[in-house]
C-alpha cells in the first residue's frame, strides 16, 4: 500500500499563521505588561524625590565623582544613573518575564496544543513568540531612560553630561552616549532572554521559567563576585554587564563592550538553538 502525502487545505499558508501583529496585541493587552510599563515609568520619579529627600549626593561623595555623585548635575546624569542602578537586577525581570512567560502560559492555560492544531507549525509558533518577546523586552529598555531624560530634565535642566573620569560631554552627544549604553544593556540581556525562553519551552509552569531565568542571572553576579575564579569570570555575561560604562568616558572604548556583547550573543544562540530543538520533539499534551 503505498502512502500519500497530506495535502494542506486551499489557501492554508504556514508563514501566515500567528502574525506578529496578533501576538504583539495579546501581550500588550496582558495585565503584566501594563504593570511592568507603570514601574519603568515610575522609577525616575521615585529617584527624583529619593534626591530630594536625601539632599545633593555630591555633597556626601567624599570628593569623589561618580555616576550616583553627579546624578542631579543634569538630566543625562540623571540618565545615567537611573540606568546604573536598575540594569543589574530591576531591567531583568521584564526581560525575563517577557520571554520566558509567553510559552509557558500558554501550556498553563491548555492552549498551546490547540495553537498547535490551528496548525501553526511549531517553528513559526517560536518565532513569533520570541520576536514579539525581544521587541518588548527592548521597549522596556527603552522606556526608562526617556523618561528618566524627560524628568531629570524637568527637575535638574538640560546640561552637559559630567563624566566619571572627570570631563564633561555636551547634551548631544551625551544623548547619543546614552543610547550606546542603553543598547548594550539590551545585548547584555540577550543571555536572560535566551534562557527565560528555553526555560519555557520545556516547563508548563510560567513563574518557573521567569523565577529560573532571574535565579540563574543571579547567580551569574554572584559568581563574578568570586575572584579567586580569576579568568573564569571573563566567561560569565555578568562580568561584563557594566562595561557600558567605557561609554561614559571622553573618548569611546568600545573593546570591554564588544567582548560582552560576543559573550552574551554567543549564550543567547546557543540557549535559542536549544529551544527550537526540545520543542520540535515535545510531546504536547497541554
Amino acid at each position: 500500500m503505498t502512502a500519500t502525502t497530506p495535502v494542506a487545505a486551499p489557501g492554508y499558508r504556514a508563514r501566515r499563521t500567528l502574525p506578529l501583529r496578533v501576538e504583539a496585541r495579546r501581550q500588550l493587552l496582558r495585565r503584566r505588561t501594563l504593570v511592568i510599563a507603570a514601574v519603568l515609568t515610575l522609577l525616575p520619579f521615585v529617584l527624583v524625590v529619593a534626591f530630594a529627600i536625601g539632599g545633593d549626593p555630591s555633597a556626601r561623595s567624599s570628593g569623589r565623582i561618580s555616576l550616583m555623585a553627579t546624578a542631579t548635575a543634569s538630566g543625562a546624569n540623571f540618565t545615567a544613573t537611573a540606568l546604573f542602578v536598575s540594569a543589574g537586577f530591576l531591567l531583568v525581570v521584564p526581560v525575563a518575564l517577557f520571554c520566558g512567560d509567553t510559552v509557558a502560559s500558554e501550556a498553563s492555560w491548555s492552549s498551546l496544543r490547540y495553537l498547535l492544531a490551528a496548525p501553526v507549525p511549531r517553528a513559526r509558533l517560536l518565532l513569533s513568540k520570541l520576536t514579539v518577546g525581544l521587541a518588548f523586552s527592548a521597549a522596556a529598555m527603552l522606556l526608562l531612560p526617556l523618561v528618566a531624560l524627560a524628568v531629570g530634565t524637568a527637575a535638574y535642566g538640560w546640561g552637559p553630561l559630567q563624566l566619571p573620569s572627570g570631563g564633561t560631554l555636551p547634551p548631544g552627544e551625551a544623548v547619543a552616549r546614552l543610547a550606546v549604553v542603553t543598547g548594550y544593556v539590551f545585548v547584555g540581556q540577550l543571555v536572560t532572554a535566551a534562557l527565560a525562553f528555553w526555560l519555557s519551552t520545556v516547563t508548563d509552569a510560567p513563574l518557573g521559567a521567569v523565577g529560573g531565568a532571574v535565579g540563574l542571572t543571579i547567580v551569574g553576579n554572584v559568581l563574578d563576585q568570586v575572584t579567586a575564579l580569576g579568568g573564569w569570570r571573563d566567561a560569565l555575561p555578568a562580568h561584563w554587564q557594566f562595561s557600558w560604562v567605557d561609554a561614559l568616558q571622553p573618548q569611546l572604548e568600545w573593546s570591554g563592550m564588544l567582548q560582552g556583547a560576543s559573550v552574551s550573543v554567543s549564550y543567547a544562540l546557543v540557549l535559542i538553538a536549544l529551544a527550537f530543538r526540545g520543542f520540535a520533539r515535545k510531546d504536547v499534551v497541554s
